[in-house]
């Protein structure tokens, strides 16, 4: 039996039943459909995930951006072959230079990526995992899309939307957050998973990412 199928399909046993309930259940492209051209972190979070970036993105490298926005932070170096953006709102999106193509989609309806097998060199999410309802199958779908040896690094804060940020991630502390992803990441059958503070918070808005291997 493959051990990552077995593992995505009885995660959810391990966390409460009412985990993935939001305040606002209501349609989630109806909530993102007005633009939001605004950063959700602060410069010098921006700065710190830059240069994590920076660190871990081989040259020429194919990437995925899921649940980008008008921004990508990503770094001028090193060069991309491509970068894909996936997200909520097409406006957003078109904003948005360092995207080559772009898709919307809703992963909470569909967690599905319109993306071939192996096409990707380093998936990155930021502050977007919060909203997810169904974060495994979606990390599952990252991983197939993943070259071998590739990253998917998820970085958050503590700023959300909070009627649309799930029940469970609204009761955990920033710790707590991390070891959720972590769940996510190792059910959807990453390695490797590791958690790094990008910024401590101390003079503005924490940072942390929580990032794993194919």
């Amino acid at each position: 039996m493959d051990d990552t199928k077995a593992s995505t399909s009885d995660w959810r046993a391990e966390l409460p039943a009412n985990a993935f309930d939001k305040v606002d259940d209501g349609d989630d492209l109806a909530f993102y459909a007005p633009p939001r051209l605004v950063s959700h972190i602060d410069d010098a979070a921006v700065a710190a995930l830059t240069a994590y970036y920076a660190r871990i993105m081989p040259a020429q490298a194919v990437v995925l951006d899921l649940m980008s926005s008008w921004i990508s932070h990503l770094p001028a170096t090193p060069a991309t072959a491509e970068v894909i953006g996936h997200g909520m709102n097409a406006v957003e999106l078109a904003a948005n230079d360092r995207l080559a193509r772009w898709f919307v989609n809703d992963l909470n309806a569909t967690p599905i990526l319109p993306l071939s097998d192996a096409s990707i060199d380093v998936a990155l999410c930021c502050v977007g995992v919060q909203y997810l309802q169904q974060p495994v199958p979606v990390f599952a779908e990252v991983r197939r899309v993943l070259r071998a040896g590739g990253r998917f690094a998820v970085s958050y804060s503590n700023r959300c939307f909070p009627t649309k940020a799930v029940r469970i991630w609204r009761a955990l502390d920033i710790a707590g957050q991390a070891q959720l992803i972590r769940l996510y990441m190792e059910r959807s059958g990453f390695g490797a998973v590791e958690t790094e503070v990008l910024a401590d918070g101390s003079r503005g808005d924490p940072l942390v990412v929580v990032a794993g291997t194919k």
